[in-house]
């Protein structure tokens, strides 16, 4: 009997001291837990993307004999942006001209009249028949390439329904931007200043004109407009036609 139990003792010494091998217990060594399973991704599967910004910009593509122009649309100006889009959207712009020009400054295209008007006709007095109120943003200037609303004279600086320009612009010394603050007032940041003194633009017009959007590329399709001749009124002797689309 004592034989029996001693034999059953031993065994069970045998067993506890294999057990505690297997999981790394007993001879100095820890024990590793494995990581658990994770359902792997298909291949086709897109990546997910941490922290990132989804682009939500609308953007509109000007087409003309030179080339195209694409431009994304300030979301800070969600009047002027919706409003612009409904128009393209219609095909109201579709054989529009450029119908107004001035190197260093801007062209100017919109007016519904130019679809038809004769050679040499005088334009920029065609609307849609209503304003946009204006939507000034002083994060939002006149550097080189940006889309804005032309306008009468209306005491609310409220946007022309349909006529807009883009500029060309110039590039500005701080002596000059100096006396723009002293006429006008104007507060821009250093970085803003930086970009009119580097790059260009028309700062003269901040806060007067409503800047809705910018261009993203064929920047050097509005200056090949611009080096074509034009009469007393800014006319370009040739029609340059425009279509405008929305990038869905």
């Amino acid at each position: 009997m004592k034989k029996i139990i001693f034999i059953l003792l031993t065994l069970f010494a045998a067993f506890t001291m294999f057990a505690k091998n297997a999981n790394g217990e007993g001879n100095g060594k820890t024990a590793k837990s494995k990581p658990p399973k994770t359902t792997t991704e298909k291949k086709d599967s897109p990546p997910i993307k941490v922290n990132s910004k989804m682009d939500t910009s609308k953007y509109v593509v000007i087409s003309t004999d030179y080339g195209d122009i694409r431009i994304r649309l300030y979301d800070e100006t969600p009047l002027h942006r919706d409003n612009f889009v409904k128009l393209a959207k219609q095909g109201f712009f579709d054989s529009t001209l450029f119908h107004r020009i001035i190197p260093s400054f801007m062209i100017q295209g919109g007016d519904p009249d130019s679809k038809k008007a004769a050679a040499g006709q005088p334009l920029g007095s065609g609307d849609v028949g209503y304003r946009v109120p204006a939507e000034f943003n002083k994060n939002l200037i006149h550097k080189r390439g940006v889309l804005a609303a032309a306008r009468d004279g209306n005491p609310q600086k409220a946007s022309s329904g349909c006529q807009f320009y883009i500029t060309q612009g110039r590039k500005y010394s701080e002596e000059e931007l100096q006396q723009f603050i002293s006429r006008k007032g104007n507060i821009w940041t250093e970085d803003q200043k930086k970009i009119y003194k580097e790059i260009g633009g028309t700062p003269m017009l901040d806060q007067d004109y409503t800047v809705f959007g910018e261009v993203v590329s064929g920047i050097e399709t509005v200056d090949k407009i611009l080096q074509e001749p034009r009469d007393g009124n800014d006319r370009p002797y040739k029609d340059i036609r425009m279509k405008v689309r929305v990038e869905e």
